[in-house]
């Protein structure tokens, strides 16, 4: 043995041990205190809603506090740049709608972070729904006819978002090409406004998320034209997809879970295992589906790969649509 390998090796064997320490430590000790899922979207929103279901059961099995705080601003930009920015120790933690972490990059010049280098992806939560969504009195009541209505009306048919870049708009987007048609886009600043407008009459058509729209559907003052999702919904399943019509076409907005670049292995680790826990529970399950929602159970490899793929789908969406926000 050299005299390099003699005088090193006890200094690396202790550092390797007091590594494992630390490792076990935070594990063991993580949460020590209040951790704060930061969402930057609005109170009330489906992903506020979503990270309160997580928070209370976190609360309730691990006998620490997890709080929501909710940062808007700038389609999300704003709190997602805060978390960015924030200390990486596992209590400042984003619960995000997949809009602000994979949409907005293509969207504003400049976001104030990177969806990649700025964090650790920590686990998938949730899947939304999407529907797009008619006034009864509107004659389609499917995808077919309106292809056939918007055909023979190019240009004449609007359909509400909730703003120019917001999931909704690219959707109608999408459909659009799809389809070969041409349909008005009409902008409101927030989907909310969008669906009372609708069921007013003033706009004959929108692309909604199921939690602000499927109280107005089981209402019967909102009708299905068609569901988004590559999937049926399990609280709409007579409603047939648009993929199923159009072949190939079909997109499944997502709410996840990140930390800061830096966060120790442990801490999301911890995290990832205990959300997929509540993700089971029969109680959040249900509380989820109120929102139209379906549990979405992963890890950070598969988030990792979800967001590097949407990251590219969503930039040639945005491209082709000429959305831009700045």
């Amino acid at each position: 043995m050299s005299c390099s390998a003699r005088f090193w090796g006890p200094w690396v064997a202790t550092l390797v041990t007091l590594l494992s320490l630390q490792l076990t430590f935070a594990q063991d000790k993580y949460p020590s205190r209040t951790v704060t899922f930061l969402v930057p979207q609005a109170a009330g929103g489906a992903n506020d809603a979503i990270a309160r279901v997580i928070a209370q059961k976190l609360t309730e099995a691990s006998g620490q506090t997890f709080l929501v705080d909710n940062h808007p601003g700038a389609g999300g930009n704003v709190g997602t740049a805060l978390v960015a920015k924030s200390k990486p120790d596992g209590y400042t933690i984003l619960v995000t709608a997949d809009s602000a972490q994979v949409i907005n990059p293509a969207l504003y010049q400049k976001t104030g972070f990177d969806p990649i280098k700025d964090f650790d992806p920590v686990t998938p939560l949730a899947k939304a729904g999407y529907v797009v969504v008619a006034n009864p009195a509107f004659p389609p009541s499917n995808v077919v006819e309106l292809i056939a209505y918007a055909k023979a009306r190019p240009g004449e048919v609007a359909y509400a978002s909730a703003g120019n870049g917001t999931m909704n708009h690219l959707i109608g987007e999408m459909l659009q090409k799809a389809a070969d048609i041409k349909l008005q886009h009409i902008p409101y600043k927030g989907a909310a406004g969008a669906a009372t407008d609708v069921v007013s009459g003033q706009v004959p058509l929108s692309v909604q998320s199921t939690p602000s729209s499927l109280a107005f559907i089981r209402a019967g003052k909102l009708k299905v034209i068609g569901v988004v999702n590559e999937k049926r919904l399990a609280a709409l399943p007579d409603s047939p997809t648009i993929g199923e019509t159009l072949k190939g076409f079909g997109a499944t907005p997502w709410y996840a879970m990140f930390a800061p670049t830096g966060t120790p292995k442990a801490v999301t680790t911890w995290l990832q295992v205990e959300v997929n826990k509540v993700l089971d529970d029969h109680d959040a399950i249900a509380k989820l589906a109120t929102l139209g929602c379906e549990p979405y159970k992963g890890n950070p490899d598969s988030l990792n790969q979800l967001v590097q793929f949407d990251l590219v789908r969503w930039a040639k969406i945005v491209k082709d649509s000429g959305a831009k926000v700045d």
